[in-house]
């Protein structure tokens, strides 16, 4: 089998990596797609499930096993080159992106470099990613370019951000003594939600069990050069958009090398990501060392903080008009049921508040529906799916349009 086949992958943070860069907006962990996917994945009934034959020929493990070897790998040192696919379906959005935000919300101020702007680029699209890690204390992760690179660099209580196609750069000094003191463990190069190697995002995928769920082992496979099992993910409840998810775990240390996440309606992986080349060697301690080039300019996290933070209040104030998350269902099949104060129709080109091209462009996403709940429009993914109805009420999750009109319809 070839190096990097037959195994799955979900994005996930880099090995080590806790918490989030300090001060920055928790908004991130809603935008990304991968945090549905962990949610929907959650709770697993484990199924026992000897590994079948594949190459190469590894000892037989049952699902529990590999889990547990998974939970139990302290690899803390490792470098390589990942490669992540994201598929979901979403046409690019353009020149209309501004078009869908508050005037002005649409641009925060802060630096070209800031983290949390760059990192979201890897919820579509295919991306090479170069990343370290030697403790809890030094990541770093390069997203890499025709003709330009990335860098997040963390390293003790210093977190580096260097965009070389703007020689823009981000800094942010003593994060990881702040968010100790809230409770949330050491600083992290990426910011929460945000994935960026296999690991991560198998994390997620195994992080409950409410026996929604079976686990099998399906074979083994070869991924960048490294003996693995294929840990296999399905849902058990019908009505999800995930189909299966498949991580390949490496057979001698329990890292997950890749992480594939098929959708329930077939065609190519929704998320692909995995380790081309991995050496669980200790870095070269200059990976993890960063100096401003000449001539870069530097935003501190405050100084970007600040710039945003007028326009972050004003998208705050309406969004606001969205009240009281209400979770229906469980495990695969969760969904969230957001209202607005007063049953308050959604923004739309008739009532002025949505350009026209903008109306448009939702119109060719949605399929109208209607139900007991009264009308509305279902946009879809290849992952996620919305219902927004005509009343004012959202419903969304990785689950079917049917489940969706069904939910509304049972709504109170």
């Amino acid at each position: 089998m070839a190096p990097n086949d037959s195994a799955g992958t979900n994005g996930t943070a880099a090995p080590g990596t806790k918490g989030a860069v300090v001060g920055r907006r928790k908004a991130v962990r809603y935008i990304v797609p991968f945090a549905v996917a962990g949610v929907a994945a959650a709770t697993i009934g484990l199924v026992p499930a000897l590994a079948s034959s594949g190459d190469p020929d590894l000892p037989e493990i049952t699902a529990q096993e590999l889990i547990e070897k998974i939970a139990a790998s302290d690899t803390q040192q490792l470098s390589g080159t990942v490669k992540i696919s994201t598929d979901l379906g979403i046409p690019s959005l353009g020149g209309l992106a501004g078009s869908f935000m508050p005037d002005g919300a649409g641009d925060t101020g802060s630096a070209s470099a800031d983290p949390q702007t760059k990192l979201t680029e890897l919820a579509s699209g295919t991306h090479t990613l170069r990343v370290a890690a030697d403790g809890p204390d030094k990541q770093r992760v390069s997203i890499l370019d025709k003709a330009s690179e990335y860098s997040l660099i963390h390293n003790g209580d210093q977190i580096w951000a260097y965009d070389s196609k703007s020689n823009a750069v981000y800094h942010a000094q003593n994060a990881g003594n702040a968010h100790d003191k809230a409770g949330r463990g050491k600083e992290q190069a990426a910011p929460d939600g945000v994935p960026t190697t296999p690991k991560a995002l198998a994390e997620q995928a195994l992080k409950a069990a409410d026996g929604t769920t079976s686990v099998t082992v399906d074979g083994t496979a070869q991924v960048a050069g490294r003996d693995a099992y294929r840990l296999v993910i399905k849902p058990e409840q019908s009505g999800s958009t995930i189909g299966s998810i498949t991580v390949a775990v490496d057979a001698e240390n329990g890292v997950p090398l890749k992480f594939t996440l098929q959708p329930s309606g077939g065609g190519k992986a929704a998320v692909d990501a995995g380790f081309t080349s991995v050496d669980f060697g200790k870095p070269d301690a200059s990976s993890f060392s960063f100096t401003p080039p000449k001539g870069a300019e530097v935003t501190e996290a405050d100084e970007a903080e600040g710039q945003g933070k007028a326009e972050a209040e004003k998208a705050k104030g309406d969004l606001s008009a969205l009240e009281g998350m209400n979770v229906i269902g469980k495990g695969w099949n969760t969904i969230a049921e957001i209202k607005t104060p007063g049953g308050a129709a959604l923004p739309s080109a008739e009532s002025g508040d949505v350009p026209a091209e903008a109306q448009q462009f939702l119109d060719a996403l949605g399929d109208k529906v209607t139900g007991k709940f009264g009308s509305g429009t279902v946009f879809k993914t290849r992952l996620v799916n919305a219902l927004m109805t005509d009343d004012g009420r959202v419903y969304v999750g990785a689950v079917t349009k049917d489940a969706l009109v069904n939910a509304a319809n049972n709504a109170g």
